[in-house]
């Protein structure tokens, strides 16, 4: 018998360590409710589940932000029915004024009722905003993060909904065609400019480019040269396909009396030989560079084309919203149905878009409840095993004491060799 190693009581108290040990793990599960605490539990497991859980988290901030820009979408949208009311309004004023018993004073206060209309949509254009973002004045092109990974996005663009944009202003589509440029190099973005002087600028009131001699010019590169248009003050250039094509939409001078266009009804016309053709109809003649119209002159300068531009085979477009005439009037109910289309179509695309982000919020969180699931499978800890394990290591830990209190004892019976 040896007393100065007691194996017996080292065996014992390495597998009281053990049962000890085991019993803490146990512990540390039920109280955390995890199944791994740290990566020595589950050293791939952990990475897995981490790498679950960034997904998992993703996609719950993929679904709040597509929840933001259905909120942003509402924004715009309600501002837009208002839009569409101002319109409604706006074409019953002109069905009025285009009655002949009306007599002057009466179209003039129709016209003043519509020139309120006009300044309450360009309000409504350029203080729309969401988050400090104005919405409805062209500027704005979002891109909504609406998946955990990157590329998972969706774009959504605004057009320019001011009178300006639903053709309800004084101006002549006057010109369009392709940029000097194509879309690999283009110098102007796709968007509307305005003439400010001798500066383009954009909505933001930023110069983008400069007109001189007929050319709208970045640099010292010519982006646009006009062969019909003589710009004036005010004039708007749109930029589109990529900064392939251009249109071109003169302003148009007004009398001094009315806030109209003083001239031409809004509507299509085009120069047939000496005819003047308006909507299909014969409304004029042509001469000399000058359409004569009931008896009225309207020269090409005023019409904002370049000195002998207008002839044999041209057409353009009035746009406006002019009631101070029953002719005037009469173009004015076809340029409001325009510009009634081009906002349903807005709102049409914002609606399109909203249901389209409902579906995605709606296919998030149930990929991130699935895959929260997976996660917990592996991180979680099943507390009925859990609390199996802990019952056997405490047995086990009680039992281990036990037998090292035996074990202990065992080098005294040295002494019954003593006596």
């Amino acid at each position: 018998m040896r007393i100065n190693n007691n194996i017996m009581a080292m065996n014992a108290n390495r597998q009281l360590g053990i049962n000890n040990n085991g019993m803490a793990k146990a512990l540390e599960k039920l109280s955390s409710g995890l199944n791994i605490n740290r990566a020595g539990d589950d050293a791939a497991g952990l990475a897995i589940s981490e790498k679950m859980r960034g997904q998992i988290r993703g996609l719950n901030q993929a679904s709040r932000n597509a929840q933001d820009g259905i909120s942003l979408i509402q924004t715009a949208e309600g501002a837009l029915n208002e839009t569409h009311a101002i319109l409604q309004r706006m074409r019953e004023l002109a069905v009025q004024s285009a009655n002949d018993t009306n007599v002057k004073v009466d179209r003039q206060a129709i016209q003043d009722e519509m020139d309120q209309l006009i300044e309450e949509l360009d309000r409504i254009s350029e203080t729309t905003q969401f988050n400090t973002q104005t919405l409805l004045d062209g500027s704005f092109t979002g891109t909504f993060q609406i998946g955990a990974n990157e590329g998972q996005t969706v774009t959504l663009e605004l057009n320019r909904m001011d009178s300006a944009g639903l053709g309800l202003l004084s101006y002549n589509s006057i010109e369009d065609g392709t940029t000097s440029n194509n879309d690999k190099n283009a110098l102007l973005a796709d968007g509307t400019y305005t003439l400010n002087g001798t500066n383009l600028v954009d909505t933001k009131g930023n110069i983008v480019a400069t007109f001189a001699s007929g050319k709208i010019s970045v640099g010292s590169n010519d982006v646009v040269t006009l062969s019909k248009a003589n710009l004036a003050n005010g004039a708007l250039i749109t930029i589109s396909d990529n900064g392939a094509k251009f249109e071109v939409k003169n302003a148009l001078a007004k009398p001094n009396d009315l806030n109209n266009l003083g001239e031409l009804a809004p509507g299509t016309y085009k120069i047939d030989g000496s005819n003047v053709i308006k909507d299909d109809k014969l409304v004029g003649e042509f001469a000399s560079g000058k359409i004569t119209i009931n008896g009225k002159e309207i020269t090409e300068t005023s019409l904002g084309f370049q000195s002998d531009a207008l002839k044999d085979g041209v057409s353009f477009t009035i746009h406006g919203s002019d009631v101070s005439t029953r002719e005037t009037a009469e173009g004015t109910i076809t340029a409001i149905d325009k510009a009634i289309e081009l906002v349903s179509k807005e709102r049409s695309k914002l609606g399109a878009m909203q249901n389209r982000l409902e579906h995605t919020i709606k296919n998030l969180d149930t990929s991130a409840e699935n895959l929260q699931a997976a996660e917990s499978r592996i991180r979680d800890v099943d507390m009925a095993k859990e609390m199996m394990e802990f019952t056997k290591q405490s047995i086990l830990q009680q039992a281990a004491t036990a037998m090292l209190a035996q074990a202990n004892n065992l080098p005294s019976t040295v002494l019954k060799l003593l006596g």
